[in-house]
C-alpha cells in the first residue's frame, strides 16, 4: 500500500471485503468532508480511540490543527511519536508489571514492544521517515486545566469580552454570556437553570462590563455581584429579583471559590486562547490535546463550556471557506450533548454543529454510548463511522438517528452489518458518498500507552515531548 500520500485525503485504513478480510486498496477520505462533521460510535474495544488517533494524525501531517478534549487521558499518547522505535523510547511507558507476567526484564520486554511496532507500521506502508514527517508537521502539546502536570490553562484570571465579531452580533452575545454564567454557577454547585435570577445577574452583571469594553476579574466579579451596576432585570429591580441578602449569599460562594487552595492552578499557564491553542507564535499548526482525565464533574463541565464558547467565538471571528481549516475532537461526549436534558456544555456544542461548517471548522464526536447522544443535533453531521456496538438498544438507537438524518440509508441491512463487525472494523456511512464503506484501521503512528496519568504527563515535558 504505497499510494495513499495524497494532500487532503486522510489514509485511515484498508477497505474489507464482506467477509472482513483486509483488501489492498487504502481507505482514503476526503479531508473536505469533515466540514460538515463525523460522529464516531462503537462500544469499548471497537477500536474508537485508534481510528481517532489516525484521523488526528492524518489531519496533522496535512497541516490542519487538531483541537482534542479528552476526558479520559488516552489522547495523550498522540505525544509518543518515535521515528526510530527502539526500547528506550517505549519503555518510560509500559507498564513493569506487564513486563513482569511475561517473566522478563522490562529493558527486555520494551525492545520485543517496540519490535511488534516497527513491524505493525511496516505491514501498514509506514516507516519512521512518515513518523518524522508527522512529529514536524503539528507538534502536539497536552495541556492540563487546572493542573500544572502539563501546559496549564488560565481560566478563572478574569472574564475577557469576547471577540468584536461575537460584541456585535445579539444573538452570538447572548449564547456567551448564558454559557459563562452557567458554567460559573456549575463550577460553585448553584443552580444552572438560564432563567434563574443568579443566572440573570451574572448576566447582566458580565453584558455590562462586556459593552464598555472591560474585563471582570473574580474580585470584580464579587463586588458587583453584591453591587450590581444595573438598577433592573427585566423590568424589575434588581433587589425586588434577587435581594441583597441573596446577592451576598452568591458572592460568598464565588469567594469560597477564590479563597480555595485549588484556585490558584486555574489562574495559571496560557490563557484560555483558541488562536494560541491551534498555532505556535511561529504559525506552524499544532495538535493540542486538552486532557481534563483529573477534574471533577463540575469543574468538566465548567471548563468545557468555556472551552467549547471560546471555539464558537474563534469560529465566528474566521473568514467564509470551503476547505478544512481545523478541527475540534471529543473523544467521548458522554453527558456533554445528551437527548433531554441541558447541560451547559450542549448549546455551544449545537451552535458549532450547526455553524462552523460555513467556516471551516470540523467536529468530529466520539462515544461509546449511543443513547445518550442528541440525533436531532447530530444530524447535521455529515459522516457516522460505526463500530461494533454491544447491545440491541444501543444499535437501534443508532439506527434511527442514522434515519432521521439521511433517509436514504438502508437500516436492514445496516444493522446486520453493525452486529458483526470485529474489533478496529468500521462501517463509513458519508452523505458525500452514494454507499456505506467497511474498512479496518491503519497502525497508528502513535504509541498507545493507554490512558496517561498525571504523573506520566508531567514526564511528557521532562523527555522533551510536551
Amino acid at each position: 500500500m504505497t499510494d495513499f500520500e495524497q494532500l487532503g485525503a486522510f489514509y485511515l485504513g484498508a477497505r474489507v471485503g464482506d467477509d472482513f478480510k483486509r483488501s489492498d486498496e487504502p481507505l482514503l477520505y476526503d479531508a473536505s468532508d469533515l466540514t460538515t462533521h463525523a460522529v464516531i460510535v462503537g462500544m469499548t474495544g471497537s477500536g474508537k480511540t485508534g481510528l481517532g488517533v489516525a484521523l488526528i494524525e492524518e489531519a496533522a501531517i496535512d497541516g490542519v490543527p487538531v483541537l482534542v478534549v479528552d476526558p479520559k487521558g488516552d489522547m495523550g499518547n498522540l505525544a509518543l511519536t518515535f521515528p526510530d522505535v527502539e526500547g528506550s523510547d517505549l519503555e518510560p511507558w509500559l507498564d513493569p508489571s506487564a513486563a513482569a507476567r511475561e517473566g522478563t526484564d522490562l529493558s527486555v520486554y520494551a525492545e520485543e514492544q517496540a519490535k511488534a511496532w516497527r513491524e505493525g507500521l511496516a505491514s501498514w506502508g509506514q516507516d519512521g521517515a512518515r513518523v518524522e514527517r508527522l512529529r514536524r508537521a503539528a507538534p502536539v502539546t497536552v495541556y492540563t486545566p487546572g493542573s500544572t502536570a502539563g501546559v496549564p490553562i488560565s481560566v478563572l484570571r478574569s472574564f475577557a469580552p469576547p471577540p468584536p465579531a461575537v460584541l456585535g452580533d445579539p444573538e452570538a452575545l447572548a449564547e456567551r454570556l448564558t454559557a459563562t454564567a452557567t458554567s460559573l454557577l456549575a463550577l460553585i454547585g448553584r443552580d444552572t437553570d438560564p432563567l434563574g435570577r443568579e443566572s440573570l445577574l451574572l448576566t447582566a452583571v458580565l453584558d455590562h462590563a462586556w459593552k464598555q469594553g472591560r474585563e471582570l476579574t473574580l474580585p470584580d466579579l464579587i463586588r458587583s455581584l453584591q453591587s450590581p451596576p444595573v438598577k433592573q432585570l427585566g423590568v424589575l429591580d434588581v433587589d425586588l429579583v434577587i435581594p441583597a441578602a441573596d446577592r451576598t449569599k452568591l458572592a460568598l460562594a464565588v469567594n469560597a471559590l477564590l479563597a480555595s487552595p485549588s484556585f490558584e492552578a486555574w489562574t495559571r499557564g496560557e490563557p484560555l486562547d483558541v488562536q494560541r491553542l491551534l498555532y505556535e507564535e511561529s504559525g506552524r499548526p499544532r495538535v493540542a490535546v486538552v486532557t481534563i482525565s483529573h477534574l471533577s464533574d463540575a469543574e468538566r463541565e465548567f471548563f468545557l463550556t468555556m472551552l467549547f464558547s471560546e471555539v464558537v467565538s474563534w469560529t465566528r471571528s474566521r473568514t467564509g471557506t470551503t476547505s478544512l481549516r481545523a478541527i475540534m475532537y471529543v473523544d467521548e461526549l458522554f453527558g456533554m450533548l445528551p437527548p433531554v436534558a441541558e447541560p451547559p456544555t450542549k448549546r455551544p456544542l449545537l451552535t458549532l454543529l450547526k455553524q462552523a461548517r460555513a467556516f471551516g471548522v470540523g467536529l468530529v464526536l466520539s462515544t461509546q454510548n449511543p443513547v445518550d447522544l442528541d440525533y436531532k443535533a447530530l444530524s447535521n453531521a455529515g459522516t457516522w463511522f460505526i463500530g461494533r456496538l454491544q447491545t440491541e438498544r444501543d444499535k437501534q438507537r443508532l439506527l434511527d438517528g442514522l434515519k432521521a438524518a439521511s433517509g436514504a440509508v438502508d437500516v436492514g441491512a445496516l444493522g446486520e452489518t453493525i452486529s458483526s463487525l470485529p474489533k478496529r472494523t468500521f462501517v463509513l456511512n458519508s452523505v458525500h458518498s452514494s454507499r456505506p464503506a467497511l474498512f479496518t484501521t491503519r497502525w497508528v503512528m502513535s504509541y498507545l500507552a493507554g490512558p496517561l496519568s498525571r504523573e506520566q504527563i508531567a514526564k511528557l515535558g521532562q523527555l522533551g515531548l510536551n
